[in-house]
């Protein structure tokens, strides 16, 4: 059976994790300097708690699943556990790098474990995390010459995860990366939108606010669903989304790139609000309520 790491133990990490050790795979976490959350997630999906040290010499796979901002940093730990090693330690097969950053970010990772015994994988989660019936997509690839341990990842599909491999011309680095941060222009930015119209049409008046749910109700109601379900996921996750829409931006370019910082300027907001005075925060639900509210007399 196979041995995985998984860092860390939020909610994607965590659930992928249940998932692993459901199916009869011991799953090793490291959780120095996480939260007392973080490790009550780590225990309730059945992993195992360890130091760095004993998680790279135990792990045949480590996933990378921590917010895009810590993502390099990570890497550069694993990195120097794996260099501080003796010849005949056991080493994981490949460090997978699954986070949500930008193509140049990713080289520059999968550059730290050139000339060292542990192949990197770029992988892109695409999808919520799992749960009964439904299962995210692990979008995968790496180097030429890596190819064998590309398919040994695609194996972990018999554990329960959904791998698919991103093969052929051109296909290498970066691309499952650059596959993922595509799909979150979409998904994330239409968060961000949500959130900037709904804080614009309130700082008007809480008036402008209501008439402006009123009004997506009539002529945009699937719209205004999405909205609904989304708007409030997004509200504690938008710290992480900052560095995420920075990494967008640089990852489009061009005068295109505001597009996401002003996103990025937005999530920073939110969370500010979140861990401050609240009132942002307060304005969000107050027109998510509203939106329920009026996507009920609709029907």
């Amino acid at each position: 059976m196979s041995t995985i790491a998984v860092v860390s133990a939020g909610a994607m990490g965590s659930a992928i994790a249940k998932r692993l050790v459901h199916a009869g795979c011991t799953v090793y976490t490291n959780l120095d300097g996480r939260s007392s959350s973080a490790h009550q997630r780590a225990l309730d999906a059945g992993m195992t708690i360890v130091p760095l040290e004993t998680l790279v010499s135990k792990s045949q796979w480590i996933l990378s699943i921590v917010p895009p901002g810590e993502a390099f940093a990570f890497a550069q730990k694993i990195r120097g556990v794996v260099a501080l090693s003796n010849s005949s330690a056991p080493l994981p097969r490949a460090f997978v790098d699954c986070n949500a950053v930008n193509p140049e970010t990713v080289k520059r990772i999968g550059g730290l474990f050139k000339g060292t015994p542990v192949t990197f994988i770029d992988a892109g989660i695409v999808g919520t995390p799992p749960r009964a019936g439904w299962d995210p997509t692990f979008y995968a690839c790496t180097e030429s010459g890596s190819e064998s341990v590309l398919e040994g990842f695609s194996g972990l599909s018999q554990y329960g995860l959904k791998v698919s491999l991103l093969k052929g011309a051109g296909a290498g680095i970066g691309d499952a990366s650059s596959l993922k941060l595509c799909e979150s222009m979409m998904k994330k930015g239409s968060i961000g939108l949500f959130m900037t119209m709904m804080l614009t049409a309130h700082r008007s008046s809480p008036a402008t606010a209501d008439a402006l749910m009123k009004e997506l109700s009539i002529s945009q109601p699937a719209l205004m669903g999405r909205l609904i379900q989304t708007v409030p996921e997004g509200i504690p996750k938008a710290y992480r989304f900052v560095a995420e829409m920075e990494g967008l931006a640089e990852f489009v370019g061009g005068g295109e790139a505001d597009v996401f910082k002003g996103f990025a300027r937005v999530f920073e907001r939110v969370s500010g609000s979140l861990e401050g005075d609240g009132k942002d925060i307060e304005t969000l639900r107050t027109g998510v309520e509203k939106a329920l509210e009026l996507q009920g007399t609709s029907k």
